[in-house]
């Protein structure tokens, strides 16, 4: 048991680290976040389906594919204004090619009011096309 006791104070002082660390550096919003953007499919499943409404969108990438929950993870969420608006970046595939999904939302009674979605297609010559499906001001 003596043995053991002395590996245990370390790792309590290893944990604290890491902790404070992960707490510090903002980690804990991104976290909570990126678990707020996983649990509201609505979210996204709606920005598609306007996407997907635009010809431009449907010309440039085909229909875009239901997303599925790593595509959340893997992208990038920011909540603000007590959780009442996001913006979000996620990578999107579409029948003809990949592309990037950009939202701004306010959510208004359980529902989301979308102020902007665009989606990037990046070129091998590392130009980017943007195709702005809704833009409001």
């Amino acid at each position: 048991m003596k043995k053991n006791f002395k590996w245990i104070i370390p790792i309590i002082i290893l944990f604290a680290i890491v902790f404070y660390l992960f707490s510090s550096a903002g980690m804990g919003k991104v976290a909570t976040d990126l678990t707020q953007a996983y649990a509201d499919e609505t979210l996204y499943q709606n920005a598609i389906e306007i996407a997907n409404s635009d010809e431009e969108v449907i010309q440039r990438i085909g229909t875009i594919e239901s997303l599925n929950k790593m595509t959340i993870l893997n992208g990038e969420v920011n909540y603000t204004n007590n959780n009442k608006t996001v913006n979000s970046t996620i990578k999107i595939t579409g029948e003809k090619g990949n592309a990037k999904l950009d939202i701004t939302a306010n959510q208004k009674e359980e529902k989301w009011d979308y102020e902007k979605i665009n989606i990037r297609i990046k070129h091998s010559d590392k130009t980017t096309e943007l195709i702005e499906i809704l833009q409001k001001n």
